[in-house]
């Protein structure tokens, strides 16, 4: 189970124990509205707020003749507030009749739910900050590391390794920006009860409630909150798995051994493969990309439920069981993962030299086109120019004593300006620019 690597914050969120607990905080709050209100009388607030407990085994045993897991946690609940007061539960007069007094299920299970989903946004966004903090300093570092880029998977023009990083960076704030902007979203509740007209609950009541729970009520729920709020959460979340996704299959291809410019941490002991003795194997990011498939197949799940029957059916629910605690513990566990890569990534800058060196000088073919467009040259002719002498240098020639030698080359170009487009160090000068702070 993907509890078992999860943070314990994002674990505790998501317990049964946790979301009973949860079920238990609105009720109460609900009683305490009326209560506030006039509605429910001092003495069986107190005992209430005394009493207020439940057991999920008792829980279960109910839940086997009421078919229905909300009302059995009411019915537990209300033994114990009874029992607390020295009443028998279900008599008349016991302070457990005002538990779930004049709401629906729903009002408790998904004010419960935005609170979850808040507490759960505000766990990935910390654990992202850490995450920001190895990476920005990862990219610090390597800020001047050259390295080749690639496009296509094929040798495009030299940048450097905290360049690439830095990219990562600025689509990792991205995500932020956007969790907290999903995090406001999300954090509603509602107490409007059966089809949310609030027959029994008076808006300012409901309002009331939210804020005690540290959420803002639902402006026009049903019987429920409206789940495009949730699916908008969930395709945040596939976005910034879909990110981490890229993020470690570069990590992949790079340690592949033909490439070999990073590596995976390997400790002392570890097993690569049970048959092939020599293998490191780069697990860890791979589980990284299985796990962004899950994320993004539940985000589709969810974007199947923003639809309704009326003002509501059932449809929503079973699948909100297994998606909403199985994604946000997943992301939980893929931020944690990638830190963990991150913080003991081994980069290697003369493999990563080794590599910018395979084709000689050809990376720098633009640099001859775009001097001679500056020498009046059309960019046609600068292009072909350019072209022809890369051609000389995959039969074998040197590009760089090609273009030198080239009669419309030296025709606009003085030797010294010629050479000075091969100079790695002038190509990567504004690499740093990318660095976020």
């Amino acid at each position: 189970m993907i509890e078992r690597y999860c943070t314990p914050a994002m674990t505790s969120i998501w317990s049964r124990q946790a979301k009973y607990d949860r079920w238990m905080q609105v009720e109460v709050a609900i009683c305490q509205a009326f209560a506030d209100a006039g509605v429910v009388p001092v003495g069986d607030m107190e005992a209430i707020r005394g009493g207020a407990g439940f057991d999920l085994a008792r829980c279960d045993e109910l839940e086997l003749e009421t078919r229905h897991d909300l009302v059995a946690f009411v019915r537990c609940m209300s033994e114990y507030v009874s029992r607390y007061a020295g009443k028998e539960a279900g008599t008349d007069e016991t302070p457990s009749r005002w538990i779930h007094f004049g709401v629906t299920s729903y009002d408790v299970i998904d004010t419960a739910l935005g609170m979850m989903m808040r507490d759960s946004l505000d766990v990935l966004m910390g654990s992202l900050e850490k995450l920001r903090m190895v990476l920005h300093g990862l990219a610090a570092q390597h800020l001047e590391t050259p390295c080749i880029g690639r496009t296509h998977g094929i040798h495009a023009e030299p940048i450097t390794f905290g360049f690439k990083l830095s990219g990562w960076l600025h689509e990792l704030d991205r995500s932020l920006m956007r969790l907290r902007q999903g995090r406001d979203e999300i954090a509603v509740g509602k107490i409007s009860g059966a089809v949310g007209i609030h027959a029994h609950v008076d808006p300012e009541i409901e309002a009331k409630i939210c804020a005690a729970l540290g959420l803002r009520p639902d402006p026009a729920a049903t019987q429920i909150v409206a789940r495009d709020r949730h699916a908008r959460v969930l395709c945040d979340l596939a976005v910034l798995a879909g990110s981490m996704e890229r993020w470690a299959t570069e990590l992949r291809n790079l340690q592949r051994t033909e490439i070999l410019e990073v590596q995976e941490e390997f400790a002392a002991g570890q097993t690569g493969s049970s048959a092939m003795p020599h293998k490191r194997n780069p697990w860890n990011s791979e589980t990284v990309c299985g796990l962004s498939r899950l994320v993004r197949a539940n985000a589709h799940a969810m974007l199947e439920s923003v639809m309704t029957w009326h003002e509501r059916d059932l449809t929503n629910s079973s699948l909100e069981r297994i998606i909403f605690p199985d994604t946000f513990q997943v992301v939980d566990f893929m931020i944690a993962r990638l830190t963990k890569i991150l913080g003991g990534l081994v980069v290697l800058p003369e493999n990563m030299m080794r590599n910018l060196r395979q084709m000689g000088d050809l990376v720098f073919s633009e640099h001859i086109m775009v001097a001679l467009v500056q020498a009046g040259m059309s960019r046609e002719g600068a292009y072909k120019v350019a072209q022809r002498n890369a051609a000389k240098a995959w039969d074998g020639e040197d590009f760089k004593s090609a273009v030198l030698a080239d009669p419309d080359v030296a025709s606009r170009l003085t030797p010294e300006q010629a050479a000075a487009l091969f100079d790695l160090e002038h190509h990567l000068r504004h690499a740093g620019y990318a660095l976020p702070r």
